[in-house]
């Protein structure tokens, strides 16, 4: 937003107009506008060449509600902007949007599961104890303890890695992954980590197919019949094998209106209302593929099951129309990837309040979407490698405290440990080229080292 309209009123290009018999100075036209604007727009990294007039109409209708434009006559405050011959004009100055503020410090608010946690519901004091004559061999023990002759017994608990524990794993780690990519000192600015459920990234990890979709228990949540039959009917068109009715002239528009209908009548966008900062958060990485790629991976496993697959199966279609070149035009006068951005695009990303820039948002994240949706919806190797290895070693850990003396009969020694266990050896650093040029100098005494 700042950059933007700081741009705008840098080089907008700014001349006399006349309107009613009067002659305005440093005022431009809503049309000279929208046509500049537009090719910025196009031409930003941040939004790209997806970016359509109708949008940029939509964008300057809110400069004119927050007073970055005003009429010629100082009017603004409405969204009464329209192509058109009208005259606009700056005001003195524009607002801009205030940055989010970060901690001055560093908050832990990823915590990490400990292995010495008691279990919920116990303490040290709700210990049920009975109740003992005191005669003069108990005052004995209780006095020695007392002056610390003789240590206090605790109950100590035997924890087992349990299914709750590793979706807590999963968790932590999957945050920390998110945080340390977006280079963040806290999560707290993009999402509330309270809201994020463990048992969404587990089976959006595991419970998938071969093709890599996820796969639902739930089947009552799955797509619609009818709208997986119609969306397989695009995705191969126009081999579609499953179809009964016979085609007429426009067809594939009506099958494509009725998928439309119903993805714009969700309740809810399948990147959901919570995650929404998050994922705009990522745009800024856009410039750097690989690690927006990451970003967008973890952010995907944070969705419920049912929208990752509803997005899945929508984002292949989408991407096998683009590329069928048998596919006839589903909307005149508009290109198959721009109808396909501009259609969806609300339905995957928007906030729940309004936002200044929400559907240029969308339109550039489903963009980055389709040109990389093999990727972003696969499960990050590196992450679950690192969990899978976590808790692989937990176990060990607590098989190693409950049975102390099998492990000891099957490991007797360090070596035969390491067979099964490997420890991962970190890479010498190379040689710097620098220190070969110079021969080693002879140690040489200082006044420091003088008495």
């Amino acid at each position: 937003w700042n950059e933007t309209v700081e741009l705008f009123r840098a080089r907008m290009p700014l001349r006399k107009h006349r309107c009613c018999f009067k002659s305005y100075e440093h005022c431009f036209t809503a049309t000279e506008a929208v046509d500049w604007l537009h090719e910025l727009l196009r031409c930003s990294q941040n939004f790209g060449p997806e970016v359509t007039r109708k949008q940029t109409v939509q964008l300057l209708k809110k400069f004119l509600k927050n007073h970055v434009i005003e009429d010629i006559k100082g009017k603004w405050g409405q969204e009464d902007f329209e192509d058109n011959r009208h005259l606009y004009r700056f005001p003195p100055s524009s607002p801009l949007k205030p940055y989010p503020k970060k901690p001055l410090y560093q908050k832990n608010i990823i915590k990490f599961p400990e292995w010495n946690d008691p279990p919920p519901g116990t303490s040290q004091e709700n210990i049920p104890v009975r109740p003992v004559v005191l005669n003069s061999e108990m005052w004995f023990k209780r006095h020695s303890i007392a002056i610390g002759e003789v240590p206090a017994c605790r109950l100590v608990h035997r924890r087992q890695l349990t299914e709750a524990n590793v979706e807590e794993i999963w968790k932590s780690m999957t945050l920390s992954y998110l945080q340390k990519i977006l280079g963040l000192d806290s999560l707290e600015e993009v999402l509330d980590v309270k809201f994020v459920n463990s048992k969404f990234i587990v089976h959006n990890v595991y419970s998938v197919s071969k093709q890599g979709v996820v796969i639902l228990d739930d089947k009552s949540k799955e797509l619609p019949h009818w709208v997986l039959s119609a969306m397989k009917c695009l995705a191969n068109w126009p081999n579609c094998s499953d179809l009964k009715q016979p085609m007429y002239l426009g067809f594939e528009k009506d099958v494509f209106k009725t998928i439309a209908d119903y993805y714009g009548h969700l309740k809810e966008p399948l990147l959901t209302f919570h995650l929404f900062d998050a994922f705009v958060s990522v745009l800024g990485l856009l410039q750097k593929e690989k690690m927006a790629v990451e970003a967008f991976q973890i952010c995907c496993l944070l969705l419920p099951p049912e929208n990752r697959r509803k997005l899945q199966l929508l984002m292949r279609m989408m991407a096998r129309i683009c590329l069928n070149k048998e596919m006839p035009p589903l909307c005149e006068g508009l290109g198959t990837r721009t109808l396909m951005i501009q259609t969806f695009s609300r339905c995957i990303l928007c906030s729940k309040d309004e936002v200044d820039l929400d559907e240029l948002l969308a339109a550039r994240l489903v963009t980055f979407l389709m040109d990389n949706y093999q990727e972003i919806l696969k499960v990050p190797l590196a992450l679950q490698t690192s969990i899978e290895e976590r808790v692989a070693h937990l176990r060990r850990v607590q098989f190693q405290k409950s049975y102390p003396e099998v492990y000891q009969e099957r490991f007797p020694t360090p070596e035969s440990e390491a067979l099964l266990f490997p420890e991962k050896h970190k890479p010498k650093p190379q040689l710097l080229m620098w220190a070969l040029r110079k021969p080693f100098q002879p140690f040489q005494r200082t006044r420091s080292f003088r008495m």
